[in-house]
């Protein structure tokens, strides 16, 4: 545990440490770059749960819009569930 997390005063603060990552999203002859933050939360209301990722972008929005995200119990499988969900639907931005 990093020392970080003890800076919480209460769980309804939700703490978070973020990390950023950057993705390129090839569509056609266009590339679509979406930054993912992911929060790593200090005391998660599910610990299985304890990292989530979402995008800075929606896709399919002509449709019905989306915002990738996902959940995970360590930062890989956060991030990798939100790359996954970026390439589900179409940027039509």
């Amino acid at each position: 545990m990093g020392d970080w997390k003890f800076a919480q005063a209460n769980r309804g603060q939700q703490l978070a440490k973020l990390h950023q990552f950057s993705v390129v999203k090839r569509q056609g002859e266009k590339e679509i770059e979406f930054q993912i933050t992911v929060r790593e939360y200090a005391n998660p209301a599910d610990p299985p749960l304890a990292f989530f990722a979402q995008a800075d972008k929606e896709t399919n929005q002509n449709s019905a819009p989306y915002r990738p995200h996902g959940w995970g119990g360590s930062l890989l499988d956060a991030l990798a569930a939100c790359i996954r969900e970026i390439e589900r639907f179409p940027y039509e931005g």
